[in-house]
């Protein structure tokens, strides 16, 4: 239920309609329904403007069959975010119009198409062991309804690869930024542009980066102004960021 039923309901209430107890029934699933193993929360589009988002990881593929049926139901964009193939297989025959990004390892299935806003999410990454976190961050981002922006291994190895794709990325409103190793690339680009920069650290690297753990620490203290930092391989809370950041 978006909310445009809901003030029809109302409205219906309003006008003698219809009843009290019918008006209840129509709304008996409205804040979520209960499948058991999982509480499916319609009523998060309302209060946040986007509906709740499935990570699959851990979860069977009933599990995740059911969750999308009673998302499908309620009308729904259906993202399923850290999902394998087995999964997709599962889900493919039960939901026809279900896409599977192998490298961002998301499903979606959608049901409304969104007008994309004039401004764009710009994906950098600093090497090409990033791109997985990165389709990660930039397919959550276009699948909210965004335009994005891929420019990949732009390290600073060879900082020229950046430097001429700045035009570029200075027609974009925020940055999403994704590097493992040292995790330079935030700081660097935090000082080169004039927008809101989200950082994400990777757990690509030799033993000293820790599994991402360099990385973080480094954007974390990073002495550019502006840059903000996610979690270690968080490429959908990223992309989730910067829609939000390109939306307002």
């Amino acid at each position: 239920m978006n909310a445009g039923e809901l003030e029809k309901i109302l409205k219906s209430i309003s006008d003698r309609s219809l009843s009290v107890n019918e008006a209840m029934e129509k709304l008996r699933n409205f804040t979520y329904i209960d499948l058991g193993f999982a509480r499916i929360d319609h009523h998060r589009e309302l209060r946040t403007g986007y509906p709740e988002i499935v990570y699959c990881a851990g979860k069977t593929p009933e599990q995740l069959g059911a969750i999308f049926t009673a998302m499908e139901e309620n009308g729904n964009n259906i993202i399923g975010t850290r999902a394998d193939t087995k999964m997709f297989e599962y889900i493919s025959p039960l939901f026809p119009d279900a896409v599977y990004y192998e490298i961002a390892r998301i499903i979606s299935i959608k049901k409304i198409e969104s007008v994309p806003p004039p401004t764009k999410i710009a994906v950098i990454t600093a090497g090409t062991s990033d791109i997985p976190v990165a389709e990660e961050a930039a397919i959550t981002a276009e699948l909210l309804g965004n335009n994005v922006v891929r420019i990949y291994d732009a390290g600073v190895a060879g900082i020229h690869r950046l430097v001429d794709k700045l035009p570029e990325i200075r027609e974009c409103r925020v940055a999403i930024v994704i590097a493992g190793m040292e995790g330079a690339l935030a700081s660097v680009v935090g000082g080169l542009v004039n927008m809101p920069v989200i950082a994400v650290p990777t757990s690509v690297g030799y033993g000293a980066s820790f599994e991402g753990l360099s990385a973080l620490l480094a954007m974390l203290t990073s002495c550019a102004a502006g840059v903000t930092v996610v979690n270690i391989d968080n490429g959908f809370g990223a992309g989730f960021s910067a829609s939000r950041i390109n939306r307002l």
